[in-house]
């Protein structure tokens, strides 16, 4: 593996910027051009590189965590952090709105609140912009069972504030710090704003949710009544509750710390992008199912991580963003499988309940075999009221769905390879995991399978993954890199720490996968 661009930081980013102000300094990523000039000639200000020119922090990360002990079941830990635990009113607001956030402390404790946005700055991952040094904590209650499973909290508020009208678009972490105890969570919300931009960066919060088994196991894959954890419809799950332990996380025992699934899957990206000023924005899979205008401010849409979960609007509002020009990057994987809507509360707020009612594959025999969804499909649960996942990203999730392996070059001729001296057969290893995507479409215009190669399950249950690419009706490209595990070779921002699934270790930062991206965003926003 080369040595990664992320390993060589002897100049601060700050030097750098002020070099490059005062003698014309080229920041080079080894292609033609630079990733840096394109995303600064964007935009006569480039916020992001402003942005992170700023004094960062380490301390937004957790020192002190303590999850309920006891097990869920054989496999799985408790990992709900009870002793100090909070969620938000929204998943996303923009500068001017009011933010709620909802806090128990069990013991009740007063706590401290630390807001902190995350991004590159100077490789310390984020920068502190807002605290509340004393809070009164009060113990809140569990919430009953409600209709359809649902564990839905109506805590009341312990603070609430107007977003100042001088925070950037980001993902921003809330620090929870306990006083009696010093106990520490994350709350996660998103800043948003309406501004043209090159890159939309969008945050996977339904499949967070999906997987979140807060307060013991009501995730919507808890089985109910007997009915299989993979069933359609599923249980109603909620964002009025925090983040605790997930259904199929890196190891058994992962646990969120409060933050979604933000930190291990999304963040290295958002990182990356930062620290090389691409002009980027953020939103929520909220935002691309209820603003479909909005989709249509940006040069480039990106999913990724693990994006399994969408609305029918969702696929439908970015469907039209790629027929209008929109270039597409689903650097993500199981991504658009599972079918949701997103309801309201029981209080009435729009967007803050899901559950899965179907699928975006086509149906067959085979496929419900292999989803083991014979049951809900002859009950008339049909998938995807019609989509298919495959015709929007290029490829789809298919049996045997989960799998690792490495990332192997197809057509090494190909501007995606440029610059990164790879030849046919030569892998990144194990970039691909731990969910992956395979069965090109290859009717679509333009189809390429740029990468393919095989995937194992602890050396059995072989699978086929395939990365493509194909052209928008428009001169746009849609890429879909085939693993949830993209953004890790791209960097490792601190407290990060590398998967490993399947028998198959991620191997983390790989100046090859830097490359491809760079290649990529450079394609789509010139």
């Amino acid at each position: 593996m080369n040595q990664p661009e992320e390993q060589n930081s002897d100049l601060s980013r700050r030097d750098l910027l002020k070099g490059a102000a005062a003698g014309g300094l080229a920041l080079t990523a080894g292609v033609q051009g630079t990733p840096q000039a394109a995303a600064a000639a964007s935009t006569d200000e480039n916020r992001i590189r402003k942005e992170n020119a700023r004094l960062g922090t380490r301390e937004w990360l957790l020192t002190k965590t303590q999850t309920v002990p006891g097990k869920i079941n054989s496999n799985l830990l408790n990992g709900r952090s009870q002793v100090i635990e909070g969620y938000c009113s929204a998943n996303s607001v923009r500068a001017g709105e009011t933010l709620r956030i909802m806090v128990s402390t069990n013991p009740i404790s007063d706590f401290k609140l630390e807001i902190f946005r995350t991004g590159y700055y100077n490789g310390d991952g984020a920068r502190l912009v807002k605290s509340f040094d004393s809070l009164k904590g009060v113990t809140q209650p569990d919430p009953p069972v409600g209709e359809n499973y649902v564990r839905e909290c109506q805590w009341e508020p312990s603070v609430e504030f107007e977003i100042p009208g001088d925070w950037l678009s980001g993902v921003y972490l809330g620090k929870l710090t306990a006083r009696a105890s010093g106990v520490q969570s994350y709350i996660i919300f998103i800043v948003r704003d309406d501004r043209p931009c090159d890159l939309l960066f969008q945050c996977s919060e339904l499949t967070w949710t999906a997987y979140n088994r807060w307060p013991i196991d009501y995730s919507i894959y808890t089985p109910h009544d007997g009915r299989a954890t993979t069933a359609s419809p599923s249980g109603t799950v909620s964002f009025d509750r925090p983040y605790a332990l997930f259904t199929h996380p890196v190891n058994k025992h992962k646990k969120s710390g409060g933050s979604g699934e933000f930190l291990p899957w999304e963040f290295p990206l958002s990182f990356w992008l930062e620290r090389h000023g691409y002009d980027v924005s953020y939103i929520s899979n909220i935002d691309t199912h209820s603003d479909p205008a909005g989709l249509l401010r940006t040069k480039g849409f990106i999913s990724v991580g693990h994006d399994e979960y969408w609305t029918v609007d969702m696929y439908d509002n970015v469907m039209k963003a790629r027929d209008e020009g929109v270039n597409l990057a689903f650097l993500s994987a199981n991504a658009v499988l599972c079918v949701v809507p997103l309801n309201p509360s029981s209080s009435g707020q729009s967007y803050r309940t899901t559950r899965r009612e179907g699928w975006f594959f086509p149906e067959s025999p085979e496929t419900r075999r292999r989803m083991g969804t014979e049951s809900p499909f002859e009950k008339g649960f049909k998938p995807a009221l019609g989509r298919d996942g495959a015709l929007l990203m290029g490829n789809r999730t298919t049996p045997p769905v989960m799998g690792s392996g490495d990332w192997t070059c197809a057509i090494p001729e190909h501007w995606l390879f440029e610059g990164t001296g790879m030849k046919k057969g030569d892998s990144v290893e194990g970039l691909v995991g731990w969910e992956w995507h395979g069965a090109p479409m290859m009717s679509l215009p333009g189809m390429k399978v740029v990468a393919e190669g095989e995937t194992r399950i602890n050396g059995k249950r072989p699978g086929h993954y395939t990365a493509t690419i194909y052209d928008g009706p428009k001169g746009n490209i849609v890429f879909n890199a085939a693993t949830i595990w993209w953004a890790n070779g791209l960097s490792s921002p601190p407290g990060h720490v590398n998967p490993a699934r399947h028998g198959v270790a991620q191997q983390g930062v790989d100046e090859r996968v830097q490359q491809i991206t760079h290649n990529l965003f450079q394609r789509m926003i010139s």
